[in-house]
């Protein structure tokens, strides 16, 4: 029997839509399925604004606490660079190993400034290096590219011998991916053999009464999705519209409902539908069991898709956030790494002035060399392993 929908206004798109019960009279089985795929996609819907603001938020704290710490650090390095560039040349009370160790890590210093844009510390490098910092790309690519090819089982490139290692990479992924395709035209085809197969097995017998009323359900779905997709579009036609802010109005809504209609959005149809004053919630109050049960189709394959989304949204965060395996995407976990990084930055800032502090004094440098290869040679960190961000 048909169910009545709620006629208040509220807060979320689909309250309108769902079946309420007529005074004593209980839902049905159908309203009651299409009711909770509703409540699904609130609930997806809501889960992927709840991320997209969490993501906006932190984006705005890294601006805010993390990147300017990041750029006085980096600042600072190339200071400590430069300075080290002028007094390895200059300071001739430099023992051979200080002024060997000091141009390693002037070397190293300058390497990753250039990575960050700082196209002008290379002739630093190459000043220092016994190879140029081009001469070690080129080895770094021809040794890439030689690891690459013993991967794919091919040569990569074969006509350019001299191919950097953007082209390198360009190459090897432009392989994988036709790889990748290869075998996916193949594994398609396998599928489509065995489904030709299946096919073939099920026309032979008959159908069962399940299959028939899901077969019946599903043409039901499309053919009222396509119904209210063309009553909208017959409405909503900008052409059909004379005043100029009508028609942009028009445009707007009808802009929206092509988008929902590809992706098969019942739920927006209707919601555009209402906003545009051509139907009222009462309208699908008289929608009897046998529709819902087909629209239900159509809310489940939007859950299906929204679950899809948010699990890609989530693991895309994860990943941009650098949120380590096994914590969850929420406020507090990205406020703890956002304190971390923030801590670590300051404590990098404060080590590298108290470091141009103690070079810029008569000796210092030699007593900075000398931390700086103890350090090396104990395995902990020295200023010219810390990653510029």
């Amino acid at each position: 029997m048909p169910q009545p929908l709620a006629s208040t206004a509220s807060s979320t798109p689909t309250d309108a839509l769902r079946v309420l019960a007529p005074g004593a009279v209980p839902l049905s089985a159908a309203a009651r399925a299409y009711n909770l795929q509703l409540a699904r996609i609130d609930k997806l819907k809501s889960q992927l604004s709840q991320m997209d603001a969490l993501a906006g938020a932190h984006r705005h704290a890294l601006t805010i606490q993390v990147f300017p710490l990041a750029q006085r650090r980096q600042t600072l390095v190339k200071e400590l660079a430069l300075w080290l560039d002028q007094h390895l040349a200059d300071d001739t009370t430099l023992s051979v190993g200080q002024r060997q160790f000091g141009a390693q890590v002037l070397c190293s210093l300058a390497k990753d400034l250039v990575a960050q844009g700082h196209a002008d510390m290379a002739a630093v490098h190459d000043r220092h290096s016994p190879r140029t910092l081009a001469q070690l790309e080129r080895e770094h690519a021809q040794a890439m590219k030689a690891q690459l090819e013993t991967l794919l089982g091919e040569p990569l490139l074969p006509d350019q011998p001299d191919a950097d290692l953007h082209d390198v990479m360009h190459a090897a992924r432009a392989r994988m991916k036709q790889s990748a395709e290869e075998e996916d035209a193949k594994a398609a085809k396998r599928q489509a053999k065995r489904d030709a197969k299946s096919k073939a097995k099920q026309a032979s017998k008959p159908p069962n009464e399940a299959q028939l009323l899901q077969a019946s359900l599903q043409g039901d779905a499309d053919t009222s999705l396509r119904t209210l997709y063309r009553q909208l579009a017959s409405a909503l036609h900008p052409d059909r519209e004379s005043d100029p802010d009508a028609r942009l109005h028009k445009t707007a809504l009808m802009s929206e409902a092509n988008a929902a209609y590809a992706r098969k959005d019942y739920v927006t149809l209707v919601d555009i539908q209402q906003r545009a004053a051509l139907a009222s919630p009462a309208d699908v109050a008289k929608m009897p069991d046998d529709k819902l049960q087909a629209l239900t189709l159509l809310l489940k394959a939007q859950v299906a898709e929204l679950e899809r989304q948010r699990a890609h949204t989530q693991q895309g965060l994860l990943h941009e956030f650098d949120v380590p395996p096994g914590l969850g995407l929420n406020a507090n976990t990205l406020k703890t790494l956002l304190n971390e990084q923030e801590d670590g930055l300051q404590e990098a800032v404060d080590a590298l002035l108290s470091e141009l502090e103690l070079v810029k004094q008569e000796a210092g440098l030699k007593r900075w060399l000398n931390h700086q290869r103890k350090l090396s040679q104990r395995g902990l960190r020295r200023v010219s392993d810390h990653t510029l961000m």
